[in-house]
């Protein structure tokens, strides 16, 4: 059986970063052709030849309880059971994906089962679609050319987020940054806040302040990438303090007392697994400001102000 064209460990890092931040649901289909177990071979058969495809799920009161392949219709083509019902000859021990999944362990499942499909499922076990390693390789292609687009972007906010000095009373200068975020972009993430430690150093704050405001501007850019569907982290500092504002594009928070509670976390599993998601931001954020400030609204984002004054005047 073929396995998945694509090498998880050392392919390209953007394709890396693609299968991580995608989930099953970004690249399956929902337009789904099924049967019912009680409809024949012969009628699943002109429903592949029809929709020119290799398999068809056989579902019953909107749970899938099998599949049937070509290569099972070959089979009943040449054994003379065509006419069976489908719930007699379907494969019905399946192995499925579940629709928010990241991408990763769909490539993961088509590589150690050398399967052509895979069943997707909702939270509720319902059929949600279906995935091909054709699907998984088209939304790839699709996403890189708009990860191009991202980066030519990107390059021209870095640009025009270089350190701007300006006079101010009683002060050398101040400085504006401003960075974007996407949800599980682990590979840049920091990198904000690295940006600020050296723009605070250049400032002259001291070495706790900037240790301080580092702490905050990683926690909140870190919960960006974890908890939501990508953002901003915009650094204000001037003499006496240094102003950081988070924010994202949803999906918000419910409960804004337990997101500030140590340990509590809505990471999912595969994060955790890759030692986010503890819980530990916000109040680590919180703990380290001067001033802390957090708003949210389901459906629209997080807005988190965060404000570090300086312990020494610089």
């Amino acid at each position: 059986m073929d396995s998945f064209p694509i090498d998880t460990d050392g392919g390209p890092q953007v394709v890396l970063e693609l299968i991580y931040r995608l989930k099953v649901k970004d690249v399956m289909k929902t337009d789904v052709v099924t049967a019912t177990p009680l409809e024949t071979l012969r009628e699943v058969q002109a429903k592949m030849r029809d929709r020119g495809i290799t398999g068809v799920p056989i579902v019953e009161a909107d749970r899938l309880v099998g599949i049937v392949s070509i290569g099972d219709i070959i089979e009943a083509l040449d054994g003379g059971w065509i006419q069976d019902a489908a719930g007699s000859r379907m494969s019905d021990s399946l192995i499925v994906l579940e629709d928010d999944m990241p991408l990763s362990f769909a490539i993961t499942y088509f590589n150690r089962y050398g399967y052509r499909r895979f069943p997707v499922l909702d939270k509720n076990a319902t059929l949600a679609g279906i995935v091909t390693a054709a699907d998984v390789l088209r939304a790839l292609l699709i996403e890189m050319n708009r990860e191009v687009e991202r980066l030519e972007e990107g390059l021209a906010r870095r640009r025009a987020a270089e350190v701007k000095e300006e006079p101010l009373p009683g002060a050398s200068r101040t400085v504006d940054l401003s960075f974007a975020s996407r949800r599980f972009d682990f590979e840049n993430a920091g990198k904000a806040s690295a940006e600020l430690k050296k723009a605070l150093k250049a400032l002259g704050a001291d070495s706790g302040s900037i240790r301080r405001a580092a702490i905050v501007s990683y926690e909140l850019e870190m919960n960006q990438v974890i908890h939501s569907e990508g953002g901003v982290m915009e650094f204000s500092a001037s003499k006496d303090e240094v102003r950081i504002v988070a924010k994202d594009d949803g999906p918000g928070m419910e409960d804004l007392e337990a997101a500030l509670t140590e340990g509590y976390s809505t990471a999912n599993e595969w994060v955790r697994s890759l030692g986010f998601g503890a819980g530990l931001g916000l109040p680590n954020a919180k703990r380290s400001s001067d001033e802390f400030q957090i708003t949210s609204k389901i459906g629209v984002g997080t807005t988190v102000l965060a404000v570090v004054r300086y312990q020494e005047q610089p």
